[in-house]
């Protein structure tokens, strides 16, 4: 009877093992991408109204791939099985607890559209079978304009590669608020370079600060540096860099700081007027990266 007792309380232990492996298995079954939407997950859905394979995540992708084997792709049965996810998708459902923002581009940059916790629809037209990242809870952006003054307005006078009636090829962003605005750095980094230059147009100003960590510099020009500057010193995000001037402007009516992002370490901006070669790339997805939008 003894030996009976015993058999029947392992087997018992045995059956409340394996229903605790079971539950396990389960469990992460469900953190898996299985090609199923559950609970917690964000999904891209290959047709329109949710219809189609899907593809489920669990967490933030910077660059889906283009090629399988090796690309996220649509898991679940239905229409597009087996597809890259890439530049594919038609709609979504957002069955995690956090917004969800899908990126025109890869690396979380380029125009985007948020979808709340619980939200399920279609991409919108920008997007739809133009996705190429994804990002859960995305940090809220400031716009460039309010970052370099952290005061109300500034605004973008001359986008990049924004000339108009000018000659060349505009190779920064030139934001204006009014002579005298507090300029701050929009990076951190530390000072490689200072031109302080003279009010009109021959007395261009320059500001250079290297951020090692991008391998990028930004270039501040027309502003008039702070006498506290120097070079070597290292200077933090937010930090006053300068009094927004006309330095190498012909009248104070043009009063603006020019922003530029350089690869590299560069102690100079790039020349714009009568250049007709860009020599920077476009700065936006730099700016996104940083946390500010390009307004």
């Amino acid at each position: 009877m003894a030996t009976l007792n015993k058999a029947l309380a392992v087997a018992a232990a045995a059956v409340a093992i394996g229903g605790t492996t079971l539950a396990t298995a389960s469990t992460a079954s469900a953190a898996t991408r299985n090609g199923t939407c559950e609970s917690g997950e964000f999904c891209y859905y290959f047709n329109s109204n949710n219809a189609g394979s899907v593809s489920d995540f669990t967490g933030s992708v910077a660059d889906y791939g283009t090629e399988q084997p090796s690309c996220y792709d649509f898991k679940g049965a239905g229409n597009g099985k087996g597809k890259c996810v890439k530049n594919a998708a038609a709609s979504v459902w957002n069955r995690s607890s956090k917004t969800v923002r899908v990126y025109y581009n890869s690396n979380y940059s380029g125009t985007y559209q948020d979808f709340k916790a619980g939200a399920k629809g279609n991409l919108n037209s920008s997007l739809k079978n133009q996705n190429a990242s994804h990002q859960f809870s995305p940090a809220s952006r400031t716009n460039l304009s309010y970052g370099l003054y952290k005061a109300s307005g500034g605004r973008i006078t001359c986008g990049f590669d924004g000339y108009t009636s000018t000659p060349g090829r505009h190779e920064g962003i030139d934001i204006a608020r009014g002579i005298g605005s507090d300029v701050r750095a929009l990076v951190s980094g530390k000072i490689i370079y200072i031109a302080r230059g003279s009010t009109g147009s021959s007395g261009l100003s320059t500001i250079s600060i290297y951020n090692a960590s991008a391998n990028k510099t930004v270039i501040y020009l027309h502003s008039a540096p702070r006498s506290s500057l120097a070079v070597g010193q290292t200077i933090s995000r937010g930090q006053i860099i300068a009094d927004e001037s006309w330095h190498g402007v012909s009248s104070s009516s043009g009063a603006h700081t020019h922003v530029e992002m350089r690869l590299g370490k560069q102690t100079h901006a790039a020349k714009s007027v009568n250049d007709p070669h860009l020599d920077n790339p476009n700065p936006t997805s730099f700016w996104q990266s940083q946390g500010y939008n390009v307004k």
